[in-house]
């Protein structure tokens, strides 16, 4: 016989993130993909399988010879099995950080 077990809630990692993204809606948030890509924006919406909604977003290009460069993309949908990390952004520090002086190494790609 096959015997069905539910796995507890912190063991549904895609459930969990739902529930994390919620209080994040309208406010603005840094998503790094797996490929590396830091891009920021207003999170205007997500859905069961953790695709984002951001807009007014753009990417954070991290250079070790020049400043971050920002690309501009809009309204833009990040796919949700491409999300590693989401975080929310304090404006007040953001704004304060000269992104034009700061160098950085990019990030490398997530290999699993």
């Amino acid at each position: 016989a096959v015997r069905r077990v539910r796995l507890p809630q912190r063991c549904q990692p895609r459930a969990n993130m739902s529930a994390m993204l919620e209080p994040l809606v309208d406010k603005v948030v840094q998503v790094i993909t797996n490929d590396g890509r830091n891009i920021v924006g207003l999170l205007k919406g997500f859905d069961q399988t953790t695709n984002v909604i951001l807009d007014e977003c753009h990417e954070r290009v991290f250079s070790t010879t020049a400043g971050v460069e920002q690309v501009m993309l809009g309204l833009y949908i990040v796919r949700g099995d491409n999300i590693a990390l989401v975080g929310e952004v304090d404006e007040e520090i953001d704004a304060e950080i000269d992104l034009a002086m700061l160098k950085a190494e990019p990030l490398k790609a997530v290999v699993h």
